[in-house]
């Protein structure tokens, strides 16, 4: 099982959170591809059965760079079909936008045909850091991760 874990970060804190995923995944005994979302070619999106992408809130939304690999991931429209999906971000304010700029990363998914898993306790639509990445943080970047790698093994 190969799992992308793209990435935009300008401040650091959305990359940390990428690696403590891509770490935690890797513990799951999941392969990891961690990269910058710059750096990935969107023909590459068919190679990997789950993808997860993180991005910091910029005015309640993602950032340029996440919404670039989706837009011009359109070629690829019903080819990451069944693939699973998910998303983190992070923000520097509680009310940032942090729900609205996950949910614009899932309806993409969404849109693709990709599965995505929800959570009942915690961060309910993927990780979420308000300022900097803490202890709840990394906790809930660990569980979504576990969750993640489960739900691969499941449909696998």
């Amino acid at each position: 099982m190969k799992v992308l874990v793209g990435y935009y970060s300008k401040s650091g804190t959305t990359k940390k959170m990428a690696e403590i995923i891509a770490d935690s995944l890797e513990k799951e005994g999941v392969e990891v591809k961690l990269s910058s979302v710059e750096d990935v070619d969107p023909k590459e999106l068919l190679e990997f059965e789950g993808i997860i992408l993180g991005s910091p809130t910029y005015y309640g939304s993602l950032a340029y760079q996440v919404k670039k690999l989706l837009d011009e991931s359109v070629s690829f429209h019903g080819c990451l079909e069944g693939k699973v999906g998910g998303a983190f971000t992070s923000s520097a304010n509680i009310g940032g936008g942090n729900e609205t700029t996950l949910l614009s990363i899932l309806e993409a998914m969404l849109i693709h045909g990709m599965i995505i898993q929800g959570d009942s306790q915690g961060d309910h639509y993927g990780p979420v850091a308000v300022g900097k990445v803490d202890k709840r943080v990394e906790n809930n970047c660990r569980r979504f991760a576990k969750r993640f790698s489960q739900l691969l093994k499941r449909l696998r």
